[in-house]
């Protein structure tokens, strides 16, 4: 995916680019992705850029006089999409430096253009690919919104020295290792969480996104992953992974999925029996028992069940489960409430969620993790599973379309959102037994009967 979509960035953000390991061409390859979706850019720098990495920009202002700044600009953006803002150059040092902070608080409250957005490499790393900041970095805009820390994964099972690491001793000193341990995820990540580290100098309400770059090898994507998911448990949002150079430069998106069990509806069709669907015999329990192991057994961060009609029940037939349960008090209305419901009490920072139905017994858990694996993957608004050439369930959806479906009424769910936007769907290709779900007393005993004899 490109970067664009893999930081969910929005018309307008000021993205400041930290830490080592490709901050410049992250910078400039974003820059890129802004003009080509028809929107201006500005790239600066707050310390350093070398000389020579200023021809990567198809127009230069070499700014002599900052009280000139908003003035020749506003002008400036009339003819060029993307500029990069520097003092002149310094050819004695082959370096140019970038423009105060300040000043690019200026050019946010000052340029008249709705979907300028700002980029800013906010400290220097002497081309290593990990770091320690000093007591003067990172030079944070105050008005950034969103922060990546970056950081190379060739540093990955290389020493903590001043060869690899720039100020490695700052590294050693913030957590308490020896130099020349080997780098290693833990450590990498600790750094990235450390408030003197990745998260230093982060303004209040800016989104924290950390990027490990150069994932170009299977050994790398191993110890990328297992530093994103030590991210996500420090309490990181998302985290991604990729090779800036790549013609697909975020090759996985990480983030929190939760699993959200529809249960609290009535199962009028099932009278005969006596019983709501949910809490019918299955196996050694319930459909719902069953369901909630599939989704506790998954990838995902997070199990919801919503609950309704004899919820009291419903939830005493899963009360020794981990798991959260909703309240939906107007279940009659239909499923749409039920997803509300869900959607509400969500933790912090989950990213997906996927809606489960209690009456589909052939979904697994190798099925679940399919769908959160191709969001990661592709970071499409919606994945679905995909069946003898039909859609099917459980859908996955990306938060950034939760407050659409959360204005839906009725029983339609998500299926709105699938019409809405066919083109952000992508799919899991898997077998024709996930289609076949309990509507009727003879779909019951037939697929109980066939899971009995498996």
């Amino acid at each position: 995916m490109l970067l664009s979509t893999g930081f969910r960035l929005r018309p307008g953000e000021v993205f400041s680019v930290v830490g080592g390991g490709g901050k410049t061409t992250l910078m400039f390859r974003m820059a890129e992705e802004i003009v080509d979706a028809g929107m201006h850019v500005i790239t600066t720098t707050t310390t350093r850029i070398f000389s020579s990495q200023i021809d990567l920009a198809p127009f230069h202002l070499a700014l002599e006089n900052p009280a000139k700044l908003s003035a020749e600009l506003g002008a400036l953006l009339e003819c060029h999409s993307h500029i990069l803002i520097t003092k002149p150059p310094e050819s004695e040092l082959g370096k140019t430096l970038g423009i105060a902070s300040e000043h690019v608080n200026e050019i946010r409250d000052t340029i008249g253009i709705s979907n300028l957005s700002i980029l800013v490499e906010a400290d220097g790393s002497r081309m290593r690919p990990f770091k320690g900041p000093a007591v003067h970095e990172p030079v944070i805009p105050s008005c950034t919104t969103l922060v990546a820390p970056i950081v190379g994964a060739d540093i990955f099972g290389q020493p903590l020295d001043e060869v690899n690491v720039h100020r490695a001793h700052v590294v050693s000193d913030l957590l308490g290792v020896r130099m020349g341990d080997l780098v290693n995820p833990d450590l990498v990540a600790r750094l990235l969480l450390h408030p003197q580290g990745g998260g230093k100098g982060i303004p209040a309400g800016a989104r924290l996104v950390p990027f490990i770059n150069k994932v170009e090898t299977h050994d790398r994507l191993r110890a990328a992953r297992d530093t994103a998911r030590k991210l996500l448990r420090g309490g990181v949002h998302e985290v991604l992974l990729g090779a800036t150079t790549s013609a697909n430069p975020v090759c996985e998106r990480w983030g929190r999925v939760a699993v959200i069990i529809l249960a609290a509806g009535g199962s009028t069709r099932m009278a005969e029996y006596g019983e709501i669907k949910q809490l019918l015999p299955w196996g050694s329990g319930t459909l719902l028992t069953r369901a909630v192991d599939v989704a506790n057994q998954s990838d995902a961060d997070q199990v919801v069940v919503v609950v309704g009609c004899q919820s009291n029940r419903v939830e005493s037939a899963i009360k020794d489960r981990e798991l959260t349960i909703a309240h939906n008090l107007d279940w009659q209305s239909g499923q749409s409430g039920s997803i509300r419901a869900g959607l509400e009490v969500l933790g912090d920072g989950v990213s997906g969620a996927i809606f489960l139905l209690v009456d589909q017994p052939n979904v697994s858990t190798e099925l679940l993790n399919a769908v959160i694996r191709l969001h990661r993957e592709s970071g499409a608004a919606m994945v679905a599973p995909r069946a003898g050439g039909r859609r099917a369930n459980p859908v996955l959806f990306d938060r950034e379309l939760w407050p659409e479906m959360c204005r839906v009424s009725g029983d339609i769910g998500g299926r709105e959102m699938i019409d809405n936007y066919p083109d952000r769907l992508e799919f899991v290709d898997w077998g024709e037994e996930i289609l076949e779900e309990i509507n009727t007393p003879e779909d019951y005993v037939g697929l109980r009967e066939a899971s009995a004899g498996d």
